[in-house]
């Protein structure tokens, strides 16, 4: 029941039924049906190096995209981050590949992403879990490889 008030606060609140992708969006979906965060998105090494750090609070709804050039071995940490975080590693295709749940506020222990990481998503701590996203779910976004999406913005359905 949790799950699927959650699903559908995010669903409502950002207007899931409109525009497929944007900028500043993000979708997931999945078994549980689909989820849409608004995003910050940070694409360059400054902006990724800053990530969230020193943001005392975030909106359920809200959440940050890190998008690289190409895939890669990805590794975080929460140094100066204040909040906990669940962090959502896909591959090219946007197909999640690990979730690392709740991480710990300013805990400099790295957080491996593994190989071939081409995007990350950042979101409330313990918010992946409450949704249902899982592993194998896809994320869509027009920063990835369209061509390569497994969840294309032009695609208008539902797993």
């Amino acid at each position: 029941m949790i799950r699927f008030l959650v699903v559908a606060m995010l669903a409502l609140q950002t207007g899931a039924a409109g525009a497929a992708c944007r900028d500043d969006a993000v979708e997931i979906k999945g078994g549980f049906g689909t989820a849409r965060f608004r995003v910050a998105v940070a694409d360059s090494p400054r902006t990724r190096g800053k990530g969230l750090m020193n943001v005392s609070r975030m909106p359920a709804s809200k959440g940050m995209l890190f998008l690289y050039e190409a895939p890669q071995h990805a590794t975080f940490w929460m140094k100066n981050t204040l909040i906990p975080l669940d962090m959502i590693f896909m591959d090219e295709t946007g197909t999640i590949t690990r979730i690392h749940e709740n991480a710990v506020p300013m805990d400099e222990t790295v957080i491996d992403g593994g190989q071939g990481v081409r995007a990350v998503l950042e979101i409330n701590g313990g918010m992946a879990r409450k949704i249902g996203i899982a592993e194998g779910d896809a994320l869509r976004h027009p920063g990835l490889d369209q061509a390569m999406a497994a969840w294309p913005c032009d695609d208008a359905s539902a797993k």
